[in-house]
């Protein structure tokens, strides 16, 4: 199965020499489900030919707004439709999470309880709870049509959206291991743009090991079978 990773965004270039960009942590993520990959720099507007290029779509994250008025947002939201249409199945990661809540009806915004940085938790339906690592200001504060929240948390109320057979997002990165938060910390610190008692609760909190692996066999499980329960 090919599964095309629409880039919205990229790593940090100080960062992409010793951890990648996001289409390697992907792939890397979803290794082992005999998946081949093809990524596609959306942000800078290299674009599929059609949705049926690919078997089914990763939106990666992005430092941009879903809402912000980039060249990228209008031909992204178009081929969200046109996939979600077609019944190709998409994932959707933060930035993609939250494009493909806009691009279907729902509502994004710049949250005004602030950042979410660092390891959270988030329960599931079954009472359950999954831990991630986030990094975010911008969440979904309406669903569209169709879209069942199936993971939040106190702040952040629709953190995983499952859209039927169709498609399957979360707020949080599965991508972003402990080692990672810790060096997104360090290389963001002082910048005066996040609060530093997260930044350093994010640090103190990457001791702690998070569950990218049981993200990564839902979002495996979703393209697969098109069954997306986190503890399936």
């Amino acid at each position: 199965m090919k599964i095309g990773i629409l880039q919205a965004g990229h790593t940090p270039p100080e960062l992409r020499p010793s951890r990648g960009d996001f289409d390697t942590m992907f792939a890397q993520l979803l290794d082992g489900y005999g998946f081949e990959f093809e990524a596609y720099d959306v942000e800078n507007m290299v674009f599929p030919d059609g949705v049926d290029e690919c078997d089914g779509w990763l939106i990666t994250g992005s430092k941009h707004g879903a809402y912000e008025k980039h060249a990228f947002i209008a031909p992204l939201e178009r081929f969200i439709r046109d996939a979600y249409a077609a019944d190709v199945p998409m994932v959707g990661v933060c930035f993609g999470h939250q494009i493909i809540a806009q691009a279907l009806g729902g509502s994004v915004v710049k949250f005004d309880g602030g950042w979410a940085i660092g390891r959270r938790d988030y329960v599931l339906p079954g009472g359950q709870t999954v831990a991630l690592n986030a990094w975010h200001q911008d969440q979904v504060v309406q669903r569209p049509e169709g879209a069942a929240c199936t993971g939040s948390n106190a702040f952040c109320e629709n953190a995983i959206l499952t859209y039927g057979r169709r498609a399957f997002t979360v707020q949080p990165h599965p991508e972003f291991s402990t080692d990672l938060i810790r060096d997104y910390v360090a290389s963001r610190r002082g910048t005066g743009t996040y609060p530093e008692d997260l930044m350093a609760q994010a640090e103190a909190d990457a001791a702690t090991p998070v569950d990218n692996d049981r993200i990564a066999a839902a979002m495996a499980r979703f393209f697969l079978t098109r069954f997306a329960d986190v503890d399936a």
